[in-house]
């Protein structure tokens, strides 16, 4: 079911920052930690699916379209964005919240749930990107591959680094198998800044990320790692997924679409989700 209802736009002051955030709908509260360059909006398609049962919250990562930052050539840890989501959620909400997230947004999922225990009561991480899953030579390695992808975007640009992004991810650009009547995500200049300052900042927050795998094993938020269907089960985030539920011991649960799905096939997605959460379908 598609939801109709309006969505409420606001700003909240965190240290070095200025979060913009979104929420729509009504019911149990589930945040959107989106993955890569997206912003709040580019989960659009898929919040028309969920809010018609959950009060949805997306928001602008510090550093993406209108989340600006006060020293904008400084990045953020993955503890920094974290503990951006703790103060969100704590400006928007009373009671332990419902959590996706997806790729970069499933890594900050995993450290909000250590760093602040009783703030989500279930967390969907699908595909994480953490080295710290793995072994210390796969986890050498991808760390590695990241600067590298780095490097090649430093000297070529978006044109060089993105093909080489998408093969690490698994993700095939010549797939059109996407569901009907997206909403258009063009490469207009927004988007084009939020790819430079995620493939300058993340990525290293990414290499340099302080993950204590054991720490996940007791926490008390329920983490249920997610993969998507088509993405090859050779590459680096599905492998963090594996891992992640061989160590937290749940099901590693499929997704529709791939390492994207969420923003491909936004409404099969919406309905896998809701079963992975226990909620209306």
């Amino acid at each position: 079911m598609t939801s109709t209802t309006a969505t409420t736009h606001g700003t909240l002051d965190v240290p070095g920052a200025v979060l913009h955030y979104q929420v729509r709908g009504t019911g149990p509260t589930l945040l959107i930690s989106q993955s890569g360059e997206g912003d709040a909006d580019r989960s659009t398609d898929l919040v028309s699916h969920l809010a018609d049962s959950y009060r949805v919250i997306t928001y602008d990562r510090r550093g993406l379209s209108r989340s600006l930052l006060d020293a904008p050539e400084r990045g953020a840890t993955m503890t920094e964005h974290a503990d951006d989501v703790h103060r969100l959620l704590t400006a928007l909400t009373d009671a332990p919240v419902l959590m996706l997230g997806c790729s970069l947004g499933a890594v900050i999922g995993l450290h909000t749930a250590v760093r602040h225990p009783g703030l989500i009561h279930t967390l969907v991480a699908h595909e994480p990107v953490a080295p710290r899953l793995l072994s210390d030579r796969e986890r050498a390695h991808h760390e590695h591959e990241l600067a590298a992808l780095q490097d090649l975007y430093r000297q070529g640009g978006l044109g060089a680094a993105l093909p080489e992004i998408a093969r690490t991810l698994g993700i095939d650009p010549a797939r059109t198998d996407a569901e009907p009547g997206l909403t258009p995500q063009p490469m207009d200049a927004r988007r084009i800044a939020n790819f430079d300052h995620f493939i300058r900042h993340d990525f290293t927050a990414i290499i340099r990320d302080t993950l204590d795998p054991a720490a996940l094993a007791g926490t008390a938020t329920r983490i249920i790692p997610a993969a998507g269907r088509t993405t090859p089960r050779t590459v680096f985030d599905y492998q963090c997924a594996a891992s992640l539920a061989e160590l937290v011991g749940e099901e590693l649960l499929e997704f529709p679409g791939g390492h994207n799905g969420n923003t491909s096939h936004p409404e099969a997605y919406a309905n896998r989700l809701r079963e992975a959460l226990g909620g209306p379908r």
